[in-house]
């Protein structure tokens, strides 16, 4: 068979969509492995993740459970161990040292939660929005807009010549936000930024962050343990054990996504088919090592180990929760 036969049958040959090719941030099996001597800490584990460009999304989960890793990676801070990371056109496995400055400076901006670590203490917010843009090269005049736009956009104008110490936590977090903002990077990661402040200042930074993505066009992915916060967006994911466990969709009332209405809990099934059941489920149904699980017509059934069928109701074994 000749090579142009070949080349026109691999062209009548449809190819399968990459997983989440239409997607902004996409972690395909994403894995990170620590060591600390002969001690292996396996902080992701094959977590899958899809955030659409232009999405506020809250991810929350116990401490240790690998969220502010996941934030790491997605920064370029952290370099992941295995499976795949893409952010916009950048591959985050295969940049150089080069290639992450870059990355960092123009397509993601990040918020720590202690202002002491976005925040140069003897500069003036000013300053400290300033300071990525010169960084990047931008033009002295279009610094000087720019500053003024992003710190009056998160409401924090009267701050631009004050140091840091002269401000509050949460005017230190939303003069952080247009830190982050400085560069208009695409997408805007935040780990815990209202985790050692009160609820109305907490509800301050949230609603910058609200903005940076409805004004500014960011979108935003925020690690966050304040409830507050998780149950203002259309979209929570939790993670658990280094994989993502469960979402929690929103459905919003009004234009602005500002009044959350109707919730509801999904788990989140990995491409390996993988589900994790909550512990309250397995508690309640003392489901162990062992289950049993039954294809019904629309949906599956879930039984203990030594159920005595398939159908609900059919003896104290045979108790089974439906997923």
């Amino acid at each position: 068979m000749s090579q142009s036969t070949l080349e026109g049958l691999g062209a009548r040959t449809p190819q399968a969509p990459q997983f989440g090719h239409d997607a902004l941030i996409v972690c395909d099996t994403l894995v990170r492995i620590y060591r600390s001597g002969p001690v292996e800490v396996q902080a992701l584990q094959g977590l899958d993740l899809l955030v659409d460009e232009g999405e506020l999304v809250a991810v929350v989960g116990a401490s240790g459970s690998g969220k502010s890793t996941l934030l790491h990676v997605l920064s370029g801070i952290d370099q992941p161990t295995a499976g795949r990371v893409r952010v916009g056109p950048w591959d985050v496995m295969a940049m150089s040292r080069r290639d992450r400055v870059a990355y960092r400076r123009t397509m993601v901006g990040f918020v720590w939660q202690q202002a002491a670590h976005n925040l140069v203490p003897y500069l003036t917010g000013v300053q400290n929005v300033l300071l990525p843009m010169a960084f990047a090269g931008v033009g002295r005049r279009e610094r000087q807009r720019r500053a003024a736009e992003v710190l009056g956009m998160v409401g924090v104008r009267h701050c631009a010549d004050r140091l840091p110490r002269q401000m509050s936590g949460g005017e230190q977090q939303r003069v952080a936000i247009a830190v982050a903002l400085a560069n208009s990077p695409r997408v805007l990661l935040a780990d815990e930024p209202t985790g050692e402040l009160d609820t109305a200042t907490s509800q301050e930074v949230f609603e910058a962050l609200r903005t940076a993505n409805r004004d500014a066009g960011a979108t935003v992915v925020v690690v966050t343990h304040d409830p507050t916060v998780s149950e203002q967006v259309a979209r929570t994911l939790a993670i658990r054990d280094g994989r993502t466990s469960t979402e929690v969709l929103r459905a919003t009332a009004g234009h602005d996504g500002a009044a959350p209405a109707a919730a509801q809990e999904y788990a989140v099934m990995d491409r390996a088919g993988r589900v994790q059941v909550p512990r309250e489920y397995r508690e309640a149904l003392a489901l162990t090592h062992r289950v049993r699980l039954v294809l019904e017509a629309d949906h599956v059934s879930m039984w203990r180990g030594g159920g005595s069928g398939g159908r609900r109701g059919s003896g104290s074994d045979g108790d089974g929760s439906e997923r």
